[in-house]
């Protein structure tokens, strides 16, 4: 779990944000390493190198995975935990006047977010949530209003990713505002 302290000194990284690359791009950036698992498994899990590590180079940010005997199936869950670190700790810039991209348009209507806590496209409408936010100075209400959604809305998107709700609790904390709640 990331603690606070991404989102309160986030990494700065260019527009596109990495969370919002698709896999191949993604480990186009990244380095990818592999260590046995530890634990229960038995022999299979103790003696090939099934855990996987992957890390973005320009930010240091890494996923990791080891719960399976596959190496590739741990190669996905790695690259999805590393999208969502990625939108939890790194902010791109935002552009002044209209915002949102075809994927977040397209996935708001109504002022409702239509998404999926486990559909592949949470990490990127996650970063630019929070890119959203972070940029608003923590004014989830101003970020709502830019994003073309509720409130509301907005924070059960947050809050679909727990490890994302604690680091935006943990920055108003710091801030002195009190934590949100999920609704």
């Amino acid at each position: 779990m990331l603690s606070g302290r991404e989102l309160i000194q986030p990494i700065f990284v260019p527009d596109p944000h990495p969370a919002s690359l698709d896999a191949e791009a993604l480990l186009d950036q990244c380095t990818i390493t592999r260590n046995r698992a530890t634990g229960p498994g038995g022999q299979h899990r103790n003696k090939v190198e099934t855990h996987v590590t992957v890390t973005h180079d320009a930010t240091g940010v890494s996923g990791q995975a080891g719960e399976r005997r596959s190496p590739e199936v741990n190669t996905r869950s790695a690259i999805r935990r590393l999208r969502v670190a990625l939108a939890i700790a790194c902010r791109a810039p935002v552009p002044i006047g209209e915002i949102g991209s075809p994927m977040w348009r397209s996935r708001v209507r109504g002022g409702r977010i239509a998404l999926n806590e486990r559909h592949r496209d949470l990490p990127a409408m996650l970063a630019e949530a929070l890119d959203v936010v972070y940029a608003g100075g923590l004014d989830l209400k101003r970020a709502s209003l830019r994003l073309q959604c509720t409130t509301s809305q907005l924070i059960k998107l947050i809050a679909k990713e727990p490890s994302a709700m604690a680091a935006l609790n943990a920055a108003r904390q710091a801030r002195g505002d009190r934590p949100l709640q999920p609704r």
